[in-house]
């Protein structure tokens, strides 16, 4: 299934609300989202009045926006998410969290999590020794994620840590020296940067 490829900011802008798909900018007074907070297009300013159908699509759209995921990918992690224990909304969360992508980004090694897919698509990491490069990977607890010796000196790697604007969710443990990271629990609900009404999620796949 092709990726999109055209402006990211464009995304933001559809849903209302940043999704931290552009790295720094998105903290910046240069984001979009900030300058023009309406949707993109020639009818972008019109105001619209969504049925429950289009709301539920949106929050679907957003989610799977905010972690760059297929429509396929989505709704086989719904899937995986409906026959785990628990609540399907927030397990559907948390697999999209143990992407390799999202864990990359959220240990700071990575400026967006775009530039993460990038970056393990170019082989500089590790999960627990050995090289992955796929993005979609799943972690699990007790995984080491470390950037590759031979990638370590890379101007692009150093001080990526220290720099990295959010903060490090406590389910996972950051080396800043070594370049790596651990995921020593499963990801919390309240982690997540953006809001996100899940159960609407599962209201579409449910029909």
């Amino acid at each position: 299934m092709a990726r999109y490829t055209g402006p990211v900011c464009r995304l933001c802008r559809r849903e209302g609300q940043k999704l931290y798909l552009k790295g720094e900018k998105c903290y910046t007074d240069k984001c979009p989202v900030t300058r023009r907070n309406y949707a993109p297009g020639q009818h972008g300013q019109m105001r619209k009045k969504l049925t429950n159908h289009g709301i539920q699509l949106r929050e679907k759209q957003k989610v799977r926006r905010y972690y760059g995921v297929s429509e396929v990918q989505f709704r086989k992690y719904f899937k995986m998410a409906d026959k785990m224990d628990g609540i399907t909304g927030e397990n559907l969360l948390k697999v999209c969290e143990m992407r390799l992508d999202n864990v990359v980004y959220r240990l700071g090694l990575a400026a967006s999590r775009k530039e993460a897919r990038q970056l393990i698509n170019h082989g500089h990491f590790t999960v627990n020794g050995k090289k992955v490069d796929v993005p979609s990977y799943l972690t699990s607890i007790g995984d080491v994620i470390e950037i590759k010796d031979k990638s370590k000196a890379s101007p692009k790697f150093k001080g990526l840590v220290e720099s990295h604007r959010g903060n490090v969710p406590q389910w996972l443990e950051v080396d800043a020296e070594n370049m790596q990271g651990k995921i020593i629990a499963e990801p919390r609900r309240e982690d997540i940067e953006i809001p996100i009404e899940e159960h609407l999620i599962v209201e579409w796949y449910s029909k």
